[in-house]
């Protein structure tokens, strides 16, 4: 079912389930908020890339305002729901300062991915975590897992942005699986390069050789 969204155009994609805190200052985005404040209407963030506004974004929802300031600047805690992708965009909208349009919504389950699918994933991304020496909490039965370490495995925003296009829980952990395969083998590589530069100037000694 299409309906009327308030957008708030960033340069980041949010993923369904993640917390998103922002500071409100535009004139235009405090009036978008004091609207949903006022209506119990959420708004929608669609990523902008490349000097473009995408058509594929994600409807978050008001949880608190945390500061709200003299000058009428707000600090806000939110949260990402659901994927939408607009069919409509207008600039303002309906006379407001803000941008709107018609969307359609996405609602997804998690039945296309196997536990399989998703110990893959956790594995692979876990090789990934102890090779960067960060730890990062994971589980098979973390919900939606894609979308919990899309941040977390080195997309770039444009890849980010790719995998919220994508229907299905297990083409995404697909997509990551196979990007994290690609990229263990090039972290090594750095890693060993960062080694050999610390040897420079070293004094070094090398086993004899026998010929």
């Amino acid at each position: 079912m299409n309906e009327i969204l308030p957008f708030f155009p960033l340069g980041l994609v949010v993923f369904p389930g993640e917390p998103l805190n922002l500071h409100i200052f535009e004139p235009r985005y405090k009036q978008l908020i004091n609207d949903c404040m006022d209506n119990d209407i959420n708004f929608g963030i669609p990523p902008y890339i490349d000097d473009s506004i995408k058509s594929f974004g994600t409807e978050v929802k008001m949880k608190d305002i945390v500061n709200k300031y003299e000058d009428g600047r707000m600090d806000i805690t939110t949260e990402a729901v659901r994927i939408f992708k607009w069919n409509t965009f207008n600039n303002p909208l309906n006379g407001k300062l803000y941008s709107g349009g018609e969307v359609e919504f996405f609602e997804e389950n998690e039945e296309d991915a196997s536990y399989s699918d998703k110990l893959l994933l956790v594995e692979t991304a876990r090789k990934l975590f102890k090779l960067l020496n960060i730890d990062v909490e994971i589980s098979v039965d973390q919900e939606f897992l894609s979308y919990h370490l899309a941040h977390k495995v080195g997309l770039g925003l444009s890849q980010e942005y790719n995998l919220l296009t994508v229907r299905g829980e297990r083409k995404r952990i697909d997509i990551l699986v196979d990007h994290i395969t690609r990229s263990i083998p090039v972290i090594k590589e750095s890693e060993r390069s960062k080694d050999k530069i610390k040897m420079n100037g070293h004094f070094k000694y090398f086993n004899p050789l026998t010929f």
